[in-house]
């Protein structure tokens, strides 16, 4: 027994030096469910309401089954809720300004602190009528459900539970059904002073591992390979205690007879490259914690033995990346579309002799979340449906980009390919917690010796 109590206490400490070294405070699971359910309370009570008077919806129905749910209704869910429990039935009535929005939960309990349960089985012992019912006292003129043709997101409403809602629902209601698309995708891409406060932090965490992942403390030349240093990542999440949204990667452009593939930086890549001197490094990651994720890419170059610092052609090189997008943000302007903010930002980058594709996406509740598409990798014209959607104020994106730049020294060109996190609202477009602006080398110099 001691012998297990011993090796448990080495393990947390462990885990706690660990933590100490990413240079950020990680909430233990208690703290974390505090924060989400007060940030969770505090969007219901202050941001729901005018969400719905924007879309003109005064009563909106999240319908959703245990381990099937509604991706807007997970993100609805008190933190000791992980799932919907058999059929959870959320109701959100708007009476006004002077009397703000109604939550119930058709439910036999409360949804934790945030939706008070609202049905008697005594005098409804179907679920389904008990809606209805609380559909009935509250005359909604206009009835929101989540159906969508372009958002995943705000299509969470699965086709058994849509068929049984409107055998149940009386015609002269049917007709005041709307798709609560727009609502949903508000909800999801909207983010409040303190999620942005938070979310600094948030973004620190990623890029200090980023850091320490592009270091000899994890890389030695000759030795590493890039699945080494993915499977690192992965393990460096872990035990932080955070979660990852997908598996991260890591790839390899060098000075050889290799052309460049869009394909190969996440689907084609060999596994098992070995990281040698003079190669130039590229890496796509993110982490979930407080339900808010990142999705970061940045670059490192392995120095050779005769180089104390990255070649200059290949900083050249970078500043393209930042140039492009620079180009991109500076075309933020609320309101218009995601195919608009492309054009424009690819007309730019034209005039400047930039060979630049652009596929940025709105990031928050979830990876690829919903918003504004503004450009595919395998797209640079219009997108139609999500890229038809207007930027709107306090949202955030992955500010996701290449630049292709011909490099004689290699003989061939290279593509810097970036990814930072970033929100745009009233004062404009800022990155969350800054962006890569040189190539991280490998290993770093080490002070006073040359």
């Amino acid at each position: 027994m001691k012998k297990i109590l011993c090796l448990l206490l080495t393990y947390f400490v462990f885990l706690d030096v660990f933590a100490q070294q990413s240079g950020a405070h990680i909430l233990s699971e208690r703290e974390r469910a505090t924060v989400i359910d007060e940030i969770l309370e505090d969007r219901m009570t202050n941001l729901l309401p005018q969400l719905m008077r924007k879309e003109g919806i005064d009563m909106w129905i999240l319908i959703s089954r245990e381990y099937n749910e509604d991706p807007v209704m997970k993100t609805m869910l008190p933190s000791v809720w992980l799932s919907a429990r058999r059929r959870t039935i959320m109701v959100f009535f708007d009476k006004g300004v002077k009397e703000g929005v109604e939550r119930f939960a058709i439910a036999r309990y409360d949804v934790g602190n945030l939706l008070k349960g609202a049905w008697d089985l005594d005098t409804n012992p179907d679920q389904w009528d008990a809606l209805v019912k609380v559909i009935k006292e509250k005359n909604p003129k206009k009835i929101g459900l989540n159906f969508s043709k372009y958002y995943a997101h705000a299509d969470g409403l699965t086709y058994t539970e849509h068929e049984e809602f409107m055998e149940k629902l009386p015609a002269d209601l049917q007709n005041r059904i709307v798709s609560a698309s727009n609502l949903a995708v508000n909800w999801l891409e909207t983010r409040t002073e303190r999620e942005m406060t938070i979310y600094q932090q948030i973004c620190r965490i990623s890029h200090e591992i980023i850091q320490e992942a592009f270091s000899d403390k994890v890389i030695q030349p000759g030795i590493t390979t890039t699945d080494d240093v993915v499977w690192w990542m992965r393990q460096r999440v872990t035990d932080l205690g955070l979660d990852t949204w997908f598996h991260p990667t890591v790839d390899i452009q060098r000075s050889d007879n290799d052309g460049f593939d869009h394909l190969r930086t996440f689907s084609k890549r060999p596994q098992k490259q070995i990281i040698m001197p003079g190669d130039l490094l590229h890496c796509d990651f993110g982490i979930t914690y407080l339900r808010l994720n990142t999705d970061q890419q940045q670059h490192a170059y392995v120095l050779r033995p005769d180089e104390a610092d990255v070649p200059e052609y290949l900083k050249k090189a970078f500043k393209q990346g930042n140039q492009l997008q620079d180009n991109l943000t500076y075309n933020f302007k609320a309101g218009l579309t995601g195919n608009e903010i492309l054009a424009n930002a690819l007309a730019q980058s034209k005039k400047d002799g930039l060979k630049g594709t652009i596929y940025t996406h709105p990031i928050g509740n979830h990876g690829h979340a919903a918003g504004p598409t503004i450009g595919m990798w395998d797209n640079q014209g219009k997108t139609i449906g999500s890229g038809d959607y207007p930027l709107n104020l306090r949202t955030a994106y992955s500010i996701e980009l290449n630049v292709s730049v011909d490099l004689p020294e290699w003989k061939k060109p290279i593509r810097i390919m970036l990814e930072e996190d970033g929100f745009f609202d009233e004062k404009g477009f800022r990155y969350i917690d800054g962006r890569q602006t040189e190539i991280i080398p490998v290993p770093r110099p080490l002070r006073g010796v040359k």
